[in-house]
């Protein structure tokens, strides 16, 4: 009788992100545990207490969700990093029913960026 070797094949595929529910069990499982929320003071962490300003922030990735009875019912999810190492996420609906707080601090964060990466090419 022969034996074989089985070799198992890794692919590189992105894992489908249906709902977002299973969009913050895969950020969870990959470290993103905290849950952050936008305050007058700043985001503040759900775990422990401490407000972050917006160039204490990073956001590592978002994703985008529309409802399936009504496209205008949309989602977003970002996972975020601190100065500190602290990882979690902000969630927030999308559009006319945007949170104006969460809204500000993510422009606000997007600005900040946007002057770090322009200083990164102007330094090459």
């Amino acid at each position: 009788m022969k034996t074989t070797e089985i070799t198992p094949v890794i692919t590189e595929e992105k894992t489908p992100m249906k709902t977002m529910v299973s969009c913050l069990n895969m950020l969870m499982t990959t470290g993103f545990e905290t849950q952050f929320k936008a305050t007058l003071a700043g985001l503040k962490s759900l775990t422990t207490e401490q407000i972050y300003h917006p160039n204490e922030v990073k956001v590592i990735n978002f994703y985008r969700f529309e409802g399936e009875s009504d496209p205008s019912d949309n989602s977003i999810v970002y996972a975020i990093e601190t100065s500190n190492g602290e990882r979690g996420t902000l969630t927030d609906a999308y559009g006319p029913y945007s949170d104006t707080l969460v809204t500000t601090f993510m422009q606000q964060v997007e600005e900040i960026q946007k002057k770090v990466d322009k200083e990164k090419k102007l330094g090459e």
